[in-house]
C-alpha cells in the first residue's frame, strides 16, 4: 500500500506541476485509524497528502459531475464504472477528466473490524495486503482482510478499472459472477419476501444518506422532495412510504447501478439495500444482457431495443 501511495503522490504532483489538470480528487488519511476522507489537491504540495489504503471506500465519481475545470481522479473499479455511466449521461465531459486507475482487491468494513476487536478501542492499524493488524491499549489482533471486506467487494467482478488514462499498481484477479444472496432471496415465498422487506423498511429514518451517497442519484429535484404533486408521505413512520421510496429509487437505477455498495455503506440503520439494487442488476443482466458502466460504447440498457431481447417479462 505504501508503494502505491507513493506512486499516486508522484503522479498527482506531476500532473499538477505540469498544469495538465487543475485538481486531483483522491483520498487523505482520516482523523482516526481505519478512516480515510475524500481529498482535493490543487497544488503539488497538497498532493503529498494523498493516500491509498483498504479504507478508501467512497465512490469518488460523486465529486466529478458538472465541473468546468480539468480534473484527475484516483479511481478504483466501481468508481470508473460510475464515471463511464455519468459520461454516457452527459454529466461528465470525458475530455476534462484524467483517470488514474487503481486495481482494488476490496475495501474493509469498519463495523466488521470493530466486531472482530470485540468493541475495544483501536488506536492503530496496519495493512500488509492480506491481513489487517489492529492495536489497542491492551490488545493486538490480526484479522484476514477477506473476512472483513464489504459485501459489495466480495462479489465485485470489476476489480480493475475498465477505462483509464494511467494505471498504477498491479492488476488483480477478477471474480466470477456471484448472486447467491439474490438467489436465496428469490427462493423465498411472496409472504417471506414481504415480511423481510417490511422488517428492513421499518428501520428507515428517511435520512436519504443512500441517495446522497449514490453517484447515479443526481436529479435536481428528487421525487420525495416534490410538493406539487406530493408523490410520497414525508414521515419515516410509514413502512409503505419507506418501501415506496426505496422501490422507486431502485427502479430509477435500473440499468444504471454499478453495484458499488455506496448506498448500503451510507445507511446508518444497517438496511440491506444491496438486496434490492443487486436484484435489479441481476435482472437487467439476465433480461437484456447488459451491465452498467463496463464500456463507453454500449447504450444504456433501457435506452435501446434489440430484436433478440428475451421479453420474458412482457404479458
Amino acid at each position: 500500500m505504501e508503494k502505491l501511495t507513493q506512486q499516486i503522490r508522484e503522479t498527482a504532483k506531476k500532473l499538477l506541476a505540469e498544469k495538465k489538470v487543475d485538481l486531483v480528487v483522491g483520498f487523505a488519511q482520516g482523523s482516526l485509524p481505519l478512516r480515510s476522507t475524500p481529498y482535493f489537491a490543487r497544488t503539488p504540495e497538497q498532493a503529498e497528502n494523498l493516500i491509498w489504503s483498504s479504507t478508501c471506500e467512497n465512490n469518488l465519481a460523486n465529486y466529478l459531475r458538472k465541473r468546468g475545470e480539468k480534473v484527475a481522479v484516483i479511481a478504483k473499479g466501481c468508481d470508473v464504472r460510475a464515471i463511464v455511466g455519468l459520461i454516457k449521461e452527459g454529466q461528465i465531459v470525458k475530455e476534462n477528466l484524467y483517470i488514474i486507475g487503481v486495481p482494488c482487491a476490496g475495501m474493509i468494513d469498519r463495523k466488521q473490524i470493530n466486531a472482530a476487536a470485540e468493541g475495544k478501542e483501536i488506536l492503530a492499524a496496519s495493512d500488509n495486503g492480506s491481513e489487517i493488524l489492529l492495536k489497542g491499549k491492551d490488545f493486538e489482533k490480526t484479522v484476514a482482510k477477506q473476512d472483513v471486506m464489504f459485501g459489495s467487494c466480495k462479489t465485485c467482478q470489476y476489480n480493475n478499472p475498465v477505462i483509464f488514462d494511467e494505471l498504477l499498481g498491479e492488476k488483480v484477479a477478477a471474480r466470477e459472477a456471484n448472486y447467491a444472496d439474490i438467489e436465496a432471496f428469490e427462493a423465498l415465498s411472496d409472504e417471506e419476501r414481504r415480511a423481510f422487506i417490511a422488517k428492513e423498511m421499518s428501520k428507515c429514518i428517511r435520512c436519504y444518506a443512500c441517495r446522497q451517497a449514490c453517484p447515479m442519484c443526481y436529479c435536481s429535484e428528487c421525487f420525495v422532495d416534490c410538493n406539487t404533486p406530493a408523490w410520497i408521505g414525508k414521515s419515516a413512520k410509514s413502512i409503505d412510504d419507506n418501501a415506496l421510496f426505496q422501490a422507486v429509487r431502485v427502479f430509477h437505477l435500473a440499468g444504471r447501478c454499478v453495484d458499488c455498495g455506496a448506498c448500503e455503506r451510507a445507511c446508518p440503520m444497517g438496511i440491506k439495500l444491496s438486496l434490492l439494487t443487486r436484484k435489479m442488476v441481476k435482472d437487467v443482466k439476465e433480461l437484456f444482457g447488459a451491465e452498467a458502466g463496463v464500456n463507453l460504447e454500449d447504450p444504456p440498457a433501457l435506452n435501446t431495443f434489440k430484436f433478440e431481447d428475451k421479453e420474458d417479462f412482457l404479458l
